[in-house]
């Protein structure tokens, strides 16, 4: 008997103040501009698409500071989205469409209130393993995932909850091609397992990835998969607001998914940083939707 596919809530979270570059709310609106629903659908996939509705508001707080750049905008939109996670139903499988990739603050803490041992798998040219004493820049996407392992800002540890939300252990970095000195050091000091674009290209795709999910999905009740759209290489996924050469292909992230799909194990996902203001003729957005396809399990054959 075939096995009956678990419906989709699509979470858009049209937001960019977590980030340096403006353009990156119109994200969720590209994804449905150019087939996101059609790809669900082709794949046979119940699916709903939420309203945006649960942002209003989240604009009004104005508070900021150089090393946490609009941060009262940022922290009103993780708790909103946390919130709004956990109104999607226990059998749907939650897909959060950005929105630059501070909402993964917001994603995780929704997920964690349910898997309290979540595995990530952060797909992304960055770490995004700063805190407020080791940013460059002071754009909180660049702190996401500290964030979620506990450390960093308070406010943001905090959100929806226990801090921290995940463990290094269950915590894996994929294609990431660039580093500031605090988060190779916090990389080093907590183990998480960290496969750069050098690791893939001495050992391979497949091979990184089934290392990637076994680490990830041990002792784990869910996998969450966050993908960052700037992790395949600009010549491939121009509409991005931090592009770095040199990264994943189109196969290489299109098989990075179809394992996932394949090893059964994400209960959860956020795709972000498309930004349409800077792509070429909607190729990253159309890319985007495709990579979401081979991740809920389009096939070639």
């Amino acid at each position: 008997m075939k096995k009956e596919l678990a419906p989709v809530g699509v979470l858009p979270v049209p937001f960019d103040w977590g980030a340096s570059r403006r353009g990156a709310e119109g994200g969720p609106a590209a994804a449905l501009m150019t087939g996101l629903e059609r790809k669900l659908a082709k794949l046979g996939r119940r699916f709903d698409i939420r309203s945006d509705a649960y942002l209003s508001g989240t604009l009004a707080d104005r508070r900021t500071s150089p090393r946490i750049k609009h941060w009262g905008r940022v922290l009103a939109m993780c708790e909103a989205v946390c919130r709004e996670v956990g109104q999607i139903g226990s059998g749907t499988f939650p897909l959060a469409i950005g929105g630059d990739h501070s909402i993964a603050i917001g994603t995780i803490a929704g997920h964690a209130r349910r898997c309290s041992k979540l595995g990530v798998l952060w797909i992304d040219a960055h770490a995004d393993l700063n805190t407020p004493e080791t940013t460059p820049s002071g754009n909180i996407h660049g702190m996401a995932l500290a964030a979620s392992l506990g450390i960093g800002d308070p406010r943001f540890t905090g959100v929806g909850g226990a801090s921290p939300k995940l463990q290094p252990e269950r915590v894996v970095l994929v294609g990431v091609r660039e580093l500031d000195d605090g988060e190779k050091q916090l990389i080093r000091e907590q183990g998480i397992s960290c496969f750069t674009m050098h690791d893939i290209d001495k050992q391979g795709m497949a091979r990184v990835m089934e290392m990637a999910i076994r680490i990830a999905a041990s002792g784990s009740d869910g996998v969450h998969v966050s993908f960052d759209i700037d992790s395949v290489d600009p010549g491939e996924a121009p509409g991005t607001g931090t592009p770095v050469r040199g990264g994943l292909n189109y196969r290489e992230a299109h098989l990075a998914m179809e394992m996932l799909a394949d090893a059964e194990i994400v209960t959860s996902a956020d795709f972000v940083e498309l930004n349409p203001l800077l792509d070429n003729g909607h190729t990253t957005a159309r890319l985007a939707v495709e990579l979401i396809g081979s991740l809920l399990g389009e096939r070639i054959l």
